[in-house]
């Protein structure tokens, strides 16, 4: 238990061709390696048919939120080339008095560019629409305002301006990220406010979602946007010691019903994805039942965490000393999860997260 909270621990070497640069030619088509948690087995199959394996009266839990084009390509009023990568979605400002022909919203973003801002300096990405720099929040982020033409909308901006943050080791060149508008999305995303899919649910299709309720097996929506700093790299030797970064969750009073019927029925709660764990687990009053919440999670899962709410997990399979990979060591011990990434590597997955998945499940 004592290397459980040292970040070495939880190094694994992974090959380059192992990190999938596209996702699978058809979503519910890739891979899944099953690890049965009470016996050990490890199983493989394609993700399709995971309908096997639930029971019906089971819950399947899915995070709806939805990642909009958080990279933004401007000018500095110099002329040079600057980046503008939001790090939330844009909230309405306050509009100026003397300008009631333009919106406004703010967020705090990171700017790249050949030299840093400066305050209240501009950056402008079309002849409708510009941003200004508020206030320096500290480790390269700013407060910014988005300034638009009254007659231009955020999701036009956002839409024809913006490109869908991929993450870092996904490797594009310049304008080529069309296709990941639909594909770095989940068929059933609706609620706009990440930066990053919740990658476990990109397996799903509409179809496999129906085949499921076919054969009586529940889902309910959660919210959370993922944010930028589940990228962020783990600095601490000790992980109890590092602090994760807050996301924004909403959780319906219809869904808490839900998770709560099923468990007082014995039926299984099936999260998708880490992002959907976190903000089951830490959304529950004294007696362990779920509550509707609208606030902000910050739920750091460690192994030694008891999970109250629930008993399956689907995930994709994760970096090295990332805080996702202790998550899913917290369910299933840390040991036998590096086992399956082992054999997974040595099967010729493909990881992270245009990776194939893995099913977690008591």
């Amino acid at each position: 238990m004592q290397d459980d909270l040292k970040i070495g621990a939880y190094h694994y070497h992974l090959p380059e061709k192992n990190i999938a640069q596209f996702p699978s030619e058809k979503r519910d088509h890739s891979r899944l390696l099953v690890l049965n948690r009470a016996t050990g087995l490890i199983e493989h199959f394609l993700f399709h048919q995971i309908s096997g394996l639930f029971n019906p009266g089971d819950l399947l839990v899915l995070n709806d939120t939805k990642v909009f084009p958080a990279r933004l390509h401007g000018r500095k009023e110099s002329g040079g080339k600057a980046e503008v990568f939001l790090l939330g979605y844009p909230a309405p400002g306050v509009p100026e008095q003397s300008e009631s022909d333009k919106l406004r919203f703010r967020c705090e973003a990171l700017i790249k560019a050949s030299r840093p801002p400066r305050k209240q300096s501009v950056i402008i990405f079309n002849a409708h629409s510009f941003c200004q720099m508020i206030e320096e929040c500290g480790r390269g982020r700013w407060l910014i305002e988005l300034v638009l033409d009254a007659d231009t909308d955020l999701d036009s901006l956002l839409d024809g301006q913006g490109e869908v943050p991929l993450p870092p080791y996904i490797k594009r060149e310049e304008g080529c990220w069309n296709s990941d508008r639909q594909r770095y999305q989940t068929v059933y995303a609706n609620q706009p406010g990440a930066v990053a899919a919740p990658t476990a649910g990109l397996h799903f299709t509409n179809d496999l979602i129906e085949k499921l309720k076919g054969n009586g097996v529940g889902t309910a929506p959660i919210t959370l946007h993922v944010g930028y700093g589940t990228f962020a790299p783990v600095q601490q030797q000790i992980i109890s010691k590092h602090r994760i970064h807050r996301e924004y969750i909403e959780i319906s009073e219809s869904t808490a019903e839900l998770v709560n019927r099923t468990k007082t029925n014995g039926g299984k709660i099936w999260a998708v994805g880490t992002t959907t764990v976190r903000a089951l687990e830490s959304s529950i009053d004294q007696n362990h039942r779920l509550i509707p919440v609208q606030d902000w999670c910050e739920l750091y899962i460690t192994p030694g965490f008891k999970f109250r709410v629930i008993d399956n997990l689907i995930t994709n399979f994760h970096l090295p000393e990332s805080s996702l990979l202790f998550l899913v060591s917290a369910l299933c011990g840390r040991e036998t999860l590096l086992t399956c990434y082992r054999e997974a590597i040595e099967d010729d997955y493909r990881f992270y997260s245009y990776g194939d998945a893995m099913a977690i499940i008591s």
